[in-house]
This record gives structure tokens, C-alpha cells and sequence, in this order.
């Protein structure tokens, strides 16, 4: 069966059909010009995260404010934005596996396209399979753990020895630092995030250090994301910022305290439009959008005109709301809910029904959905 888009061109947002992923374009653009502005006169280059949203025209939109390139996570998000006319992509992740290194060798003759190591063994492959890709040289960066204890290899000597690993490669161009503290990004505290932040830039100064004395230049250092991004663009030692939640929002990042952080507090730009199914009584409405239309792995979503309704209760196809004395909520009424975690939850959707001043002026597909390999 073929899916159907739930939206036209021209059509006012109240007739969308539901469940659907909503993008208001009006808060989308002043988030997208808001980044901007609060990197006016830094030294800095914005390097959007693309696995927030997935899709070339947003990346398009970003990179014609500025940003000099996006960042993704993996191999098949990386050729959908390649495809899609984007023509600078790092792969702020490692890849593994011959079948994606081999892919990713065939990628960099279309773009410009860099990839994350944290092993040498990993190294020794990438080496191989772009050496098979006649005119290929691939620009690496070696990830370090800058407090996040997921991928990377210890702050210093341990990023020297596998960045003169990568040096040593024919095919391979050590390119700089990938150095992203990403358990950072929602400490809720202004000083817990900025606290984090000094870690890691003290981790970062002394492979930078490290490098130095060992001859071998960085060209680079890629880092931050939507919490912090004020923090490393100030540190002097940061080149990159891969901020990617900005352009959305979320009910999670809206938990954050923003004072004083020198980061502007975004708008919720993405919602889910949902339907009241059923209203069995006076305190309880359901809505047609349950897990298969918005992720809660960082909570509930947010009813986003009505604060004192409550999200309690959700299932495949449903989301349950208790109403606290609020009026309306007929059967037949639409709903929008900003998302718990927007990046899963628009990997649920198969495209973005934009909406300027009530109507639909543009659907835009989520070109890298499902993109997880």
C-alpha cells in the first residue's frame, strides 16, 4: 500500500489530516537567523547536526546562513544529503564494517566528506578500502572522550598515537579533532553545563598540546551541540560548532535553564498535529498519536497552547490526555504537541508539512528516514 502525504500545498493547517509532523517555517527561520546572529564576531564555523532533522532542504536552508557543511551519523544519512545537494558532510561517528567502508570510499568522489576513528585497526581499513577508490583521499578526525564515555580514545598521548596513525596512511588525511560532550548538552543548571564544558576543552588542550610537540598540525576542532554551543565557541580552542536541536526544539531542551548562558533561547519550531478519537469523559481525551508518531525516550510531549493539559499515557496508536478542567477537546479537534526528543521523533515521519501563517506552503521529505545503517 503507497503512503499518502496527509497535507497540499495551499491548505489551511486545520484541515491536515493526523497524525503529521509539523514545521512552523516562521519559528524555523528566526532559530535559523537567531544561531547566526549569536555567532556574529566569533571565530567559529557552524557545522549544523543533520540527524536532527534528515533532510537536504534543511541542510540547504542552514548552509545558505552560513554554516559551511552539516554533520550526520552514518553512512546512509550521509548519502541522502550528498544526494540531495549537500557537498561538505562529516560523519561525526566511527564507521565500521567493509561494506560501509567501501561506501563511504565511493561517497568522497561525490563530496567532501570526513569520517570520525577511534582504533587503529579501524584506521588500517578505512586506509585500504579508499585506497581501492582510484583519486580518493579521505579527510579523518579522531574522536577523543571528553567526558561522555561513549566513542573516543583518551584525551593526549592516546589521540597523538592514532593521529600519527592516521598520518601514516596513504589515503587518509588526518584532518583534526572530533570533541563532542554530549551528556553535557541536558545537565539542567547553566554552571553544571558550563562546568562539563571546562573538562573537555581541557581535554581537548592537551591533545592539541600533545600534537604540537609531536609535529603533526590539527587542522581542526568539531565539537558542541545545542546546550553548550556558547561555551566551546568562546573557549578559543573550538573551530566547529554542531549544534543541530536548535532549528526544532523539544519539551527536554525546553527543561533547560538558558539565563546567562550566552545561548538564545530558541522557539519550538517542529510539532505533532494530532486528532481527538475519543473522548470518554470529561477528564480524558485520546488522540490518534502515540509512539508510532512521537518518541518519548526523553519524555512526553507537550500539549503547546494549553499548559495545564497533561500528556499521562501513551501506546502504539494513542496518547492520552487528562485535562485538568480544560474546555474543548471535542471529538473531531486538532491538537499540537511538541515533541519529548524531536530527533526520533522525526525519524517517525516520512515528510514535514510546512505551514507559514496557517497554511501549508512547502512538504519537504525526511530524505534520511530510517537511514540508521
Amino acid at each position: 500500500m503507497p503512503h499518502t502525504i496527509p497535507a497540499e500545498i495551499g491548505m489551511p493547517l486545520a484541515e491536515v489530516d493526523t497524525p503529521a509532523l509539523v514545521l512552523d517555517l516562521d519559528a524555523f527561520e528566526r532559530n535559523l537567523d537567531r544561531m547566526s546572529a549569536s555567532l556574529a564576531g566569533v571565530n567559529v564555523r557552524l557545522r549544523p547536526h543533520a540527524k536532527s532533522h534528515k533532510c537536504p532542504q534543511i541542510a540547504l536552508a542552514q548552509i545558505a546562513r552560513g554554516a559551511v557543511g552539516v554533520c550526520c551519523q552514518k553512512t546512509s544519512e550521509a548519502e541522502a544529503l550528498v544526494l540531495g545537494g549537500v557537498k561538505d558532510v562529516l560523519i561525526a561517528n566511527e564507521v565500521v564494517g567493509a561494506a560501509k567502508l567501501s561506501r563511504i570510499a565511493a561517497l568522497a568522489r561525490e563530496a567532501r566528506l570526513s569520517v570520525c576513528v577511534d582504533d587503529a585497526g579501524n584506521v588500517a581499513a578505512l586506509d585500504a578500502a579508499v585506497g581501492r577508490e582510484f583519486g580518493v583521499r579521505l579527510d579523518v578526525l579522531v574522536e577523543i572522550d571528553v567526558g561522555a564515555h561513549r566513542c573516543g580514545v583518551e584525551p593526549g598521548e592516546p589521540a597523538v598515537e592514532l593521529a600519527r596513525a592516521v598520518a601514516a596512511c596513504r589515503n587518509l588525511r588526518f584532518a583534526g579533532l572530533q570533541a563532542y560532550q554530549g551528556s553535557a548538552q541536558h545537565l539542567r543548571k547553566v554552571e553544571e553545563r558550563r562546568a562539563a564544558i571546562d573538562g573537555a576543552v581541557a581535554a581537548v588542550r592537551a591533545s592539541v598540546g600533545g600534537l604540537r610537540k609531536a609535529g603533526i598540525p590539527c587542522g581542526k576542532v568539531t565539537g558542541a551541540g545545542t546546550g553548550t554551543y556558547a561555551f566551546e565557541a568562546a573557549s578559543g580552542i573550538y573551530d566547529e560548532l554542531q549544534a543541530g536541536s536548535y532549528i526544532f526544539m523539544d519539551v527536554d531542551y525546553g527543561k533547560n535553564e538558558w539565563t546567562e548562558s550566552g545561548i538564545p533561547r530558541f522557539e519550538h519550531s517542529l510539532f505533532v498535529w494530532a486528532t481527538v478519537m475519543s473522548r470518554p469523559n470529561a477528564e480524558r481525551a485520546v488522540l490518534d498519536a502515540g509512539l508510532k508518531a512521537s518518541s518519548v525516550d526523553s519524555g512526553m510531549p507537550r500539549v503547546a497552547d494549553d499548559p495545564a493539559v497533561e500528556f499521562v499515557r501513551i501506546s502504539d496508536e494513542h496518547g492520552v490526555l487528562k485535562l485538568n478542567g480544560a474546555k474543548g477537546y471535542a471529538l473531531g479537534d486538532k491538537v499540537k504537541l511538541i515533541p519529548g526528543h524531536c530527533d526520533p521523533t522525526v525519524n517517525l515521519h516520512d515528510n514535514y508539512v510546512c505551514v507559514r501563517g496557517g497554511r501549508v506552503e512547502a512538504i519537504w521529505p525526511i530524505t534520511a528516514r530510517g537511514a540508521v545503517w
